[in-house]
């Protein structure tokens, strides 16, 4: 008995050695895992498929030549419609949006925005330099439609069909292969129009 007490002091010592290794090599594991290129965001569902658009109501983007955009804008547009939420902060936005703005002209849907927690000034400078292919974009400042919409971030873009009924959410940039997935899903609703 005496012996494990003298070597008690001892164990305890390496123990509390090693604790802050384990705890590193567990953060870490974590962090790879989050940061893992294999992560799909866009597999995440989403409540809002088979619903109606949510009920909102954003007054145009300053600096910018468009309207701004409401859920009657959607629910009446007798159209499908892409509703992109971005903004000037995101590199991912930047990222996609030559590949929206060559996807929109070639295909003739009709695609809107919302900018997403976002300086106007910054927002219309963004757009000035890289082209505004919205034919509506709604600024959503305070990001309460965001939370209408359950965005986990930005960009992500959600396929609308004519009677107003969200079909499709796809999260993250719609680049790469994540460009091929979202024209499956788009070619999916045309047909389904």
């Amino acid at each position: 008995m005496r012996r494990i007490l003298t070597l008690l002091p001892i164990v305890m010592r390496r123990i509390l050695t090693l604790l802050p290794i384990v705890i590193v090599a567990i953060l870490g594991g974590f962090f790879y895992w989050g940061l893992s290129g294999d992560r799909d965001p866009s597999s995440i569902p989403s409540v809002l498929v088979s619903q109606p658009v949510p009920v909102f109501d954003l007054p145009p983007l300053e600096g910018v030549e468009s309207p701004g955009l409401s859920q009657t804008d959607l629910q009446d547009a007798g159209e499908l419609t892409l509703v992109n939420f971005f903004a000037s902060w995101c590199g991912p936005c930047r990222a996609e949006h030559a590949v929206l703005t060559r996807m929109q002209r070639e295909q003739g849907f009709r695609l809107v925005a919302i900018n997403y927690k976002d300086k106007p000034e910054d927002a219309a400078r963004w757009l000035k330099n890289l082209g505004n292919p919205y034919s509506a974009i709604g600024a959503d400042v305070s990001g309460r439609a965001g939370i209408e919409w359950g965005i986990s971030g930005v960009p992500e873009t959600f396929i609308i069909d004519a009677d107003g009924t969200v079909v499709h959410r796809f999260a993250g940039p719609i680049v790469g292969d994540g460009q091929r997935r979202f024209q499956e899903a788009l070619d999916a609703a045309k047909v389904g129009s």
